[in-house]
């Protein structure tokens, strides 16, 4: 599995862990909402700036959002 695709499954699984809509994720992080849509269908790779702010909210280190066992 590719990075963007371990990145993607856990965005949504972290995501859904803490029943937010994409649309919360990314007001909450600063991003829009078709990106948070993005990242999830792996049509964009993050920048680990947008990876950090994501995970701050998520309640994650950003590690987590990157661990293919997570």
């Amino acid at each position: 599995m590719e990075i963007r695709e371990v990145f993607a499954r856990n965005l949504r699984r972290f995501r859904q862990r803490k029943k937010l809509s994409q649309e919360a994720l990314a007001h909450d992080a600063g991003v829009d909402r078709t990106y948070v849509s993005a990242l999830e269908r792996c049509v964009y790779a993050a920048s680990i700036d947008t990876v950090a702010k994501l995970a701050k909210v998520l309640e994650v280190e950003p590690a987590d959002l990157l661990n293919p066992e997570a």
